[in-house]
């Protein structure tokens, strides 16, 4: 026991050095970047005066497909969150993440390995000349554990570990990122279907109007009281209603597949189910988006370029550390023997203790080079982040004034669409009368159809418009993944 007493003071000096520099941690800290960003948006209707204002919406429901009141858009939604393959992808890189950065934290502890081995030999007569074949031969058995240590004396392995934690923190951003995207995919697929089956029932009713047109051109033709001129214009106005109604079909089974695949199932598994048309929902007249900074601090791609900057900057502590001598404390205990029986003995006992110095003084050009290189990487990281905050307030802004537009666009689409429906059944009943001719008719149908399509693609466009908008907010959405208890593996 006496021997042993400075082997294990001097580990205890080592001990108290490393705990004396463990707060040496050379690179810069990092500091969130301070981004001037306005008070509010241009096209915020609290920009707008009193008298203007009316009833504004909040555009950061935590759920806000649920608000259209659609129990398929929900149920739809739900299904991608559960089994959209870019989330599953998304999962698996956060997971994955967070599994490196468990490996990494391991970095602050000893690596402890164990190792035996048992040898028969036999040396040839070159080798042991003189001696007997018998003596030539021996046996040697072994078992050890070792031990070995980085001293973090200058805080490489904590950079490390702070970039580690700050990609994980990244990519569970990502991870909520892709829930938007999908989730704003679904709702603008499913506004979009639900458009186009409008249009499509439009076309068909309009198609029958102009069939019924064309069959009382024909029996006026029959009764001498038309022309082969007006049955024609009659029906070249029916073919060109006609010839929309394939397209609109493709355009509806289009969007039926890409609703399939988005919830994790084959093209022609929901086309069933969403076959029957459903009327678009009532949608607010202004969705308030809050203020700038409220976006910022919602948007999980501004986070994840936040945290991707936050681990470029301990990056730069991990390649700094490399200026400064790495300390490796070793070790070793075990036993060897000739003989099986004898390998544990007290007189078998071996062990080895040392401290290794491992300094790249003389390479210098190259550490500093790696220095710069992380410098670079750092500020290129910090203009995508600074990029990323510009983009999310354009988004915004342009998805502001998109729904507003599409707004007006409905009121006055709305009346057009009345008015000319009012027209033809008006000229029909003239054309019965004598009183105005067929291209007067036919005139109106045409607006008619015209005017009904354009409200109806309208529409659609102002329920998408609102989906982005949300989208483009990310307001309170909820995390579904990944879980909470993963997440605490990237806060600790």
């Amino acid at each position: 026991m006496i021997e042993q007493k400075p082997m294990a003071f001097a580990l205890l000096k080592v001990a108290a050095l490393t705990i004396a520099l463990s707060a040496c941690t050379v690179g810069p800290d990092f500091v969130r970047p301070d981004v001037a960003v306005p008070d509010r948006f241009v096209q915020s209707p609290a920009a707008t005066t009193d008298a203007d204002a009316g009833d504004v919406t909040p555009a950061t429901d935590p759920a806000f497909w649920q608000g259209f009141g659609d129990p398929q858009l929900t149920a739809l939604v739900e299904q991608a969150l559960s089994a959209n393959h870019d989330l599953r992808i998304a999962l698996a890189n956060f997971d994955r993440a967070n599994a490196l950065l468990r490996g990494s934290k391991f970095d602050y502890f000893p690596t402890i390995t164990a190792s035996a081995e048992g040898s028969d030999r036999r040396a040839s007569t070159d080798q042991a000349p003189g001696v007997a074949r018998g003596d030539r031969d021996g046996e040697s058995y072994s078992a050890s554990v070792n031990a070995s240590w980085e001293l973090d004396l200058f805080g490489r392995i904590r950079r490390g570990v702070e970039a580690g934690r700050a990609e994980t923190a990244a990519s569970a951003a990502d991870l909520a990122a892709a829930q938007v995207a999908i989730v704003g995919e679904v709702a603008r697929t499913y506004f979009d279907l639900r458009g186009l089956q409008e249009r499509l029932r439009v076309a068909r009713e309009n198609a029958d109007n102009q069939r019924e047109t064309l069959r009382l051109v024909d029996a006026r033709l029959d009764a001498g009281r038309g022309t082969d001129f007006d049955t024609a214009r009659a029906r070249a106005q029916l073919e060109s209603t006609a010839a929309r109604i394939p397209a609109l079909e493709a355009q509806v089974a289009f969007d039926m597949h890409r609703l399939a695949v988005l919830v994790g199932q084959t093209p022609d598994a929901l086309v069933a189910e969403l076959a029957p048309a459903r009327a678009l929902p009532e949608l607010p007249d202004k969705l308030d988006a809050g203020t700038p900074g409220d976006l910022l601090r919602r948007r999980p791609d501004v986070a994840a370029a936040e945290q991707r900057l936050h681990a470029a900057t301990a990056r730069i502590g991990v390649a700094t550390a490399d200026l400064f001598p790495r300390f490796t404390l070793g070790g070793l205990i075990g036993s060897q023997a000739i003989d099986t029986g004898a390998l544990f003995e007290r007189d078998s006992e071996t062990r080895f203790v040392a401290l290794g110095i491992d300094w790249s003084f003389l390479d210098i050009g190259r550490v500093r080079a790696r220095i710069a290189a992380a410098d670079a990487d750092a500020e290129g990281t910090l203009a995508r982040y600074e990029q990323t905050v510009l983009l999310a307030l354009e988004d915004t802004e342009n998805a502001l004034v998109r729904y507003a537009r599409a707004r007006s666009e409905d009121a006055h689409l709305q009346r057009a669409a009345a008015d000319s429906a009012t027209a033809a059944r008006l000229a029909r009943v003239r054309f019965d009368a004598g009183a105005v001719d067929l291209f007067e008719v036919l005139d109106a149908e045409r607006t008619q159809l015209q005017a009904q399509d354009a409200f109806a693609a309208a529409r659609s466009r102002s329920a998408i418009g609102a989906v982005s908008l949300y989208t483009a907010l990310a307001g309170g959405w909820p995390q579904r993944l990944p879980a909470r208890e993963k997440l605490a593996d990237v806060a600790n």
